[in-house]
């Protein structure tokens, strides 16, 4: 009996992990596929890569999605990380509501509601507006992730520190913030790639002559999924592993199950 579980769980977990990289490897495949269909391999090529880097709109766009991405991140931290301090300390029922809301509601109806309100303060649409929306939609993940690393941070001792004459600014910079900084590291490197693969809340904020990455790669796609669009697609996933690769070296904790 133990024998057939094992083998229907070895083929449970074959069939999800194929689903899930099975695409991702196809279309690193046909990156490098010597045809501007995919319908079929030709032959090994590094072409379109060349004309990704010669591209001028998607290298604007790019340009673009990183700025956003990186300001996002920077704000979306500091403001999720005191967010997650404030409902770990003051246990308020209306905090995590204000907090959490933004990332429970739908995408959908978080950008109609950010166009609305940029709207109303009579603001243009562009990289401003996009960013304000990306930091506002990043903080409740940021803040998701420092109050879960808090509630399993001992608190005696924050406690000792200040019975040997620490202030509570030196206590949470000298006890707190390094015990906390693996849920910081993860929360920004969340945000940062929540940012720079939106869609939906960037399609509704940008408004005309604002591009980034996924309008970008929409674009081109309703056209035909060019070897183009696998070739950046490929990049993206080349980043986010190398982020993830850069948060395991300087956070080993930061991505392991608490």
């Amino acid at each position: 009996m133990h024998s057939k579980q094992s083998k229907w769980l070895w083929a449970a977990a074959i069939f999800v992990y194929g689903f899930l990289y099975v695409p991702l490897i196809i279309v690193v495949a046909y990156s490098f596929n010597d045809s501007k269909l995919n319908a079929e391999w030709v032959g090994f090529t590094f072409k379109w890569y060349g004309l990704l880097l010669h591209n001028e709109q998607m290298l604007v766009a790019a340009r673009n999605s990183l700025i956003i991405a990186v300001v996002t991140s920077c704000c979306a931290t500091v403001l999720g990380t005191l967010a997650g301090l404030a409902m770990h300390k003051y246990k308020l029922r209306i905090l995590p509501i204000l907090v959490l809301t933004p990332i429970a509601i739908p995408e959908i109806l978080m950008g109609v509601a950010l166009l609305i309100f940029f709207v109303m303060l009579n603001m243009t649409l562009g990289l401003v507006s996009v960013t304000l929306a990306h930091i506002a939609f990043c903080i409740g993940f940021v803040a998701i992730v420092v109050r879960s690393r808090l509630q399993g941070m001992d608190e005696a001792l924050v406690e000792a520190a200040r019975d040997l004459g620490a202030s509570p600014i030196q206590a949470f910079r000298l006890v707190t913030m390094p015990l906390i900084m693996p849920g910081i590291i993860a929360g920004a490197l969340m945000a940062f790639t929540l940012s720079i693969d939106d869609f939906v809340i960037t399609f509704f904020t940008a408004g005309a002559g604002a591009s980034t990455l996924p309008l970008q790669i929409y674009s081109m796609i309703r056209i035909a999924v060019t070897p183009e669009v696998n070739a950046i697609s490929t990049l993206l996933m080349l980043l986010t592993l190398t982020l993830i690769l850069i948060a395991s070296k300087v956070a080993p904790s930061a991505l392991r199950a608490k």
